[in-house]
């Protein structure tokens, strides 16, 4: 499987290290009022669905970059990737 790098071009899947579910970047606040059942959820519930998901990825064999890869779980089809700062910081300034 090919990851295509936004700086470096294609690379091979085995590169990187998979790190889970692209939500992930949107860390619950702490000093909210339901930050112990924030962080809980955050921590321990994640969805395993089929079908076009955003997971993170880490270029661990390469420029220890962290992206946001868009990829098909059935198909392993990967249909983008984006550094993960810059979509943290595309939500930090829309508010999301």
């Amino acid at each position: 499987m090919l990851i295509p790098h936004p700086l470096l071009g294609p690379r091979d899947a085995r590169e990187f290290t998979y790190l889970g579910d692209a939500r992930m970047l949107d860390r619950p606040d702490s000093n909210a009022a339901d930050a112990e059942a924030a962080f809980c959820d955050y921590v321990f519930l994640r969805d395993n669905p089929a079908g076009v998901h955003r997971e993170l990825w880490f270029h661990e064999q390469g420029d220890r970059s962290w992206l946001v890869v868009t990829r098909d779980t059935v198909t392993h089809e990967v249909l983008g990737a984006e550094l993960a700062r810059d979509v943290a910081l595309a939500r930090k300034g829309s508010g999301a």
